[in-house]
């Protein structure tokens, strides 16, 4: 590939149907694909349907994969208003509905786990298991977290990287100036078209900042004991963004396997989307999901 090539996000989601469905005021874009047991992915603050460009693949080769943008990310619109990340759940879970894919697992990674217990907790009857990926919530309420998330909601620095995408994935420094530490534990190992698809949705969000504040308002663990379906615990053993004390605490609380990758940071689903493919298949397959 070379300095110049930007993939389009058709190419970068190989098989998938892009869709369009007003939830509630809000116009919201989402992709489908793959036949087989519905699965749900739900990205991160910041992210878009195209962070899934190689994990999305993998696990639509048995399954029929939703993977929503949230609103005020990609191309869904915002919200009207966001006091909580309820608003967010709610627009998922409709848009699941839609498509007649409930009940269905639901995989979230960061700020999607956050959102995916939520939607546990509302909808337990329609939320079959859980797969939390370096999920946030617990850390997000400290001080240091608020203002690193309010500061990113409001300058958003992807969206000035975005359109340089393409050079950043041809370039070693680059690489490593946009995903290093907080980001990806080694990102000159990253795929180009993984460094493309976390690199598309940023230049063309409405609004992370709602998103980001409404993550920062609540704490989890509040609730976690009301969660009634199987979970399992995905992390990076590397992760800088939200430490894996957290999984600690997650899986204590919610009863349930911790799985940690290797040499991975907060980006697992696209550092190393096979060892993610392989542990929500060795998790849903004996649960018949």
């Amino acid at each position: 590939m070379t300095a110049a090539t930007v993939i389009g996000t058709a190419e970068l989601l190989p098989g998938f149907e892009e869709r369009w469905a007003d939830v509630r005021a809000c116009r919201m874009r989402y992709f489908v694909g793959g036949e087989g047991p519905p699965l749900v992915l739900v990205h991160g603050l910041s992210g878009s349907a195209t962070n899934f460009t190689l994990l999305g693949p993998l696990l639509a080769r048995s399954r029929r994969v939703l993977i929503p943008e949230l609103p005020g990310h990609g191309r869904s619109e915002p919200l009207p208003a966001a006091p909580s990340l309820n608003g967010y759940a709610d627009r998922v879970r409709h848009v699941a509905e839609l498509e007649g894919m409930l009940p269905a697992p639901v995989l979230g990674h960061s700020l999607g786990g956050a959102i995916a217990l939520r939607m546990a907790l509302r909808w337990p009857e329609e939320v079959s298991a859980l797969v939390l990926a370096a999920a946030a919530g617990i850390a997000s309420g400290t001080r240091r977290a608020q203002f690193w998330l309010g500061l990113l909601g409001r300058t958003r620095p992807g969206r000035r990287v975005s359109p340089h995408r393409a050079r950043v994935a041809g370039g070693r420094a680059l690489r490593y100036a946009v995903f290093g530490y907080f980001g990806a534990s080694d990102p000159a190992a990253l795929a180009d078209r993984a460094v493309e698809g976390l690199l598309t949705g940023p230049e063309l969000h409405a609004d992370v900042l709602s998103a980001s504040r409404a993550l920062v308002r609540e704490d989890p663990r509040e609730d976690l004991h009301e969660v009634g379906c199987p979970c399992l615990l995905l992390w990076g053993a590397r992760d800088h963004q939200v430490p894996i004390e957290d999984a600690f605490e997650y899986a204590r609380r919610l009863r349930a396997p911790l799985r940690t990758i290797a040499d991975c940071g907060h980006l697992l689903v696209a550092e190393h989307p096979d060892a993610c493919a392989d542990a929500v298949e060795r998790f849903l397959d004996p649960l018949g999901l």
